[in-house]
């Protein structure tokens, strides 16, 4: 489901709404799904399109309202992946295969898996197109495909990453390359960047940083080090309580942060990174790196783009309080594949559930939507081996915190909810 240059769902998870407010549903057991590459019905009551963290979980909400058999996902990924894990993965501290399972293991029992990949959408005539010109109809339809790698956008890639001293963690074909490339780094630039477009889990391209970072201390090789954090932002995170905090770890580890530098160019074989000067239109500066971490530019997948359900940029456009689609009553959306102006993490995905849960279960019952969505997401900021900084925040961008205590403070107890608790609540618990 994340490879290069595919779609892919959320790499954030954190606890917040779903982990310690209430509400969460009771578990249900699981069953394992085989499923041919068209539909097994050309009609069902809830139609899912995507088979991420998003999909799933709405699969599992829905079908508790209409029943079993009357759900289907439409996901042609064999393989469910558990993104928030390739953080670390690309740090050591995990294995990849940690983070993966079959993807008939996570459909829930009584949903009927589609195997297939969407290659249109008509909600005019409330139906969908799948490859080999399959049709497939819905009374509601739930969009949560995700959001697409440009690794292709950047001259370069993703050939460059046949190279070594190059990696990604937003990838599982080269989240481990990351680890590689931390290993083998002997002195030089170490050059993490931030790319100029929307991306999933905004904190995460810092955070392989900072782990690179403790590392090379821990391995005697930081002094040989010259970090940078290549962003094409403007600031280092967008809500200031956190960024001051990092801004402080930031200095304190000697790490040079250059903003509104956006990568355009990867040269694997010279190992130099061409970065464009956002300030300065056209001109460009080439750095040479001992290590690269490549946050690839993202968008829209592309069945959205020009589809009738989308806005000018390719984004699900729904309402951003009850997450129904504005134009078409009956047609939905959750996770990164929409136009809500949060940041797009799976945290936010668990927390937009529970809201579009009850917004179906009115529109069911011809009733207006309540359940307001306050723009709710969450990014745990890896510091460190053993350190997190717990960021959880709403629309405007101010601190929405689950723990009575300061948040923006590195924490042992938030990185072991990060690395250890998060990975068995998602299998165990929001995916069901």
């Amino acid at each position: 489901m994340s490879a290069i240059g595919v779609v892919s769902s959320s790499s954030c998870l954190c606890p917040g709404v779903w982990l310690l407010k209430p509400g969460m549903q009771k578990m249900s057991s699981l069953g394992l799904h085989t499923a041919s590459r068209c539909a097994a019905k050309d009609y069902y009551e809830v139609l899912v399109l995507g088979g991420g963290a998003g999909g799933i979980t709405m699969s599992a909400r829905m079908k508790r309202k209409v029943g079993a058999g009357n759900v289907a996902v439409v996901e042609p990924s064999e393989t469910h992946y558990y993104q928030p894990l390739w953080t670390l993965v690309g740090g050591g501290a995990k294995q990849l295969a940690a983070s993966a399972r079959p993807t008939g293991s996570v459909m829930p029992k009584g949903v009927e898996w589609i195997k297939s990949r969407v290659t249109a959408l008509d909600p005019d005539k409330n139906c969908v197109w799948l490859e080999n010109d399959t049709k497939v109809s819905y009374k509601y339809l739930i969009i949560a495909l995700g959001i697409r790698l440009h690794y292709e956008k950047i001259k370069g890639l993703p050939e460059g990453f046949h190279h070594p001293k190059i990696g990604s963690n937003y990838s599982v074909h080269t989240v481990e390359k990351t680890w590689k490339a931390l290993q083998d780094f002997k002195e030089g630039n170490a050059i993490f960047t931030f790319p100029n477009t929307p991306v999933k889990c905004a904190g995460a391209p810092q955070k392989i940083m900072y782990l690179s970072e403790a590392y090379w201390r821990k391995t005697g090789k930081r002094s040989k080090a010259n970090i940078m954090f290549n962003t094409s932002l403007g600031v280092i995170f967008g809500v200031k309580k956190y960024a001051d905090a990092l801004l402080e770890i930031i200095k304190e580890r000697n790490i040079a942060v250059n903003y509104k530098r956006n990568l355009v160019e990867v040269r694997a074989d010279k190992q130099e990174a061409v970065f464009e000067n956002l300030d300065k239109p056209g001109e460009t500066e080439v750095h040479q790196y001992e290590m690269l971490h490549v946050t690839p530019p993202m968008g829209p997948p592309d069945v959205l783009i020009n589809s009738p359900v989308s806005d000018g940029s390719g984004w699900v456009d729904v309402d951003k309080e009850t997450l129904q689609h504005k134009k078409y009553p009956n047609v939905f959306g959750i996770g990164d594949c929409t136009n809500l102006p949060t940041s797009k993490t799976a945290a936010a995905v668990a927390a937009q559930s529970g809201v579009l849960d009850r917004t179906i279960s009115l529109v069911m019952k011809n009733q207006l939507p309540t359940k307001k969505y306050d723009g709710y997401t969450s990014c745990p900021l890896v510091t460190g081996y053993n350190k997190v900084i717990l960021a959880e925040f709403d629309y405007n961008a101010q601190p929405l915190e689950t723990f009575p205590i300061d948040q923006s403070k590195e924490r042992v107890s938030m990185y072991h909810m990060k690395a250890d608790m998060m990975p068995f609540l998602y299998w165990n618990a929001l995916l069901k």
